[in-house]
């Protein structure tokens, strides 16, 4: 019995080494993540349904971008 401790012990520290290195990697790459402007965001969303034209979206975005 004791003979099995060690296995079974082992695999429980690599599941829970896995899952510390999953949540520094995530936390990680939230830190990087490119935030966009709000109102650049909502002009992206009104030009992808089609509420604004090409060009209306590129003047509106040149405006957001100074």
């Amino acid at each position: 019995m004791m003979n099995m401790m060690g296995p079974i012990n082992m695999i429980i520290w690599i599941i829970i080494l896995g899952f510390i290195i999953y949540g520094i990697f995530v936390l990680v790459t939230k830190l990087f993540e490119k935030k966009e402007d709000p109102p650049v965001q909502i002009l992206k969303e009104r030009f992808a349904k089609g509420e604004i034209g090409e060009e209306e979206y590129e003047k509106k975005k040149n405006t957001l971008k100074k």
